[in-house]
């Protein structure tokens, strides 16, 4: 799970609630007619605008911004290190049965290729492809999460409007204006409160997600193309290390220098 999703989802929520009990009675923000508005008209206008199958995806959707793999570049850079090594002693055939054993389907993938014989052109053809493809279904489960971010606020300020024509047709009671006024403006907070704090936060986690799942693979690419091309263990090491964060390049080496 992810701490920093759960805690900061968490925090935002108990914000805003205390806000409103510190504000007067927290029964003036519930209506139920502003939650269909807001939550059905949001979700039908969703559906409109995707497939049907990414909505029944959208429980795997949200899933995935608070559930994050993590990637250990540092084993990853070993590992490959170590195959570059292994196959410059033994040859690139060597390393089939290590690849049977990998847990990754996209390097075991990627190392087959190469004990195949595959054509380096063709390998990197195919492992961008396979890339471009993962990129393009995060964005597009992004852009569903950024539909509902856009839509929500919409379906908000239209069950104000609504409420507002309501309030306008019981001018002849004062005493209605200030509850019908509550009342109107209550969508407007539910659809800020979808968008804001659920949609945007998830949005930008999944984006971040994916750029985390593509770098490593393109690290990965980078590797197994090294690999194939028979460089020394050394070279390939320092390409790949070109990948990770100041901070955690440093990690390595002093990993290395304490084995």
């Amino acid at each position: 799970m992810d701490l920093a999703s759960i805690v900061g989802l968490s925090m935002s929520i108990i914000v805003v609630v205390w806000g409103m009990i510190m504000g007067g009675d927290i029964m003036a923000f519930y209506d139920l007619p502003s939650i269909f508005i807001v939550l059905g008209g949001t979700l039908g206008s969703v559906m409109v605008a995707n497939p049907l199958e990414r909505s029944k995806n959208l429980p795997a959707i949200l899933k995935n911004a608070f559930v994050t793999k993590q990637i250990d570049m540092i084993g990853l850079i070993q590992t490959l290190v170590s195959f570059a090594e292994k196959a410059r002693r033994e040859g690139l055939l060597a390393l089939e049965e290590d690849a049977s054993q990998l847990d990754d389907e996209f390097m075991r993938k990627s190392i087959q290729l190469v004990v195949d014989g595959t054509d380096p052109e063709l390998v990197k053809s195919i492992l961008d492809t396979e890339i471009g493809l993962l990129e393009e279904r995060h964005s597009a489960n992004k852009a569903y999460l950024d539909s509902v971010a856009e839509l929500g606020p919409a379906f908000g300020m239209l069950g104000t409007l609504i409420g507002l024509i309501q309030m306008l047709g019981n001018l002849s009671d004062p005493d209605a204006l200030g509850p019908g006024m509550a009342v109107a403006l209550v969508t407007t907070f539910y659809g800020s409160v979808l968008a804001n704090m659920i949609s945007i936060p998830l949005s930008k986690k999944l984006a971040q997600n994916s750029g985390g799942e593509i770098l490593c693979r393109e690290l990965m690419v980078e590797g197994i193309l090294s690999i194939q091309a028979g460089e020394n263990p050394r070279i390939v090491e320092e390409k790949l290390k070109v990948f990770l964060p100041p901070k955690v390049r440093k990690q390595l080496d002093e990993g290395k220098e304490e084995a």
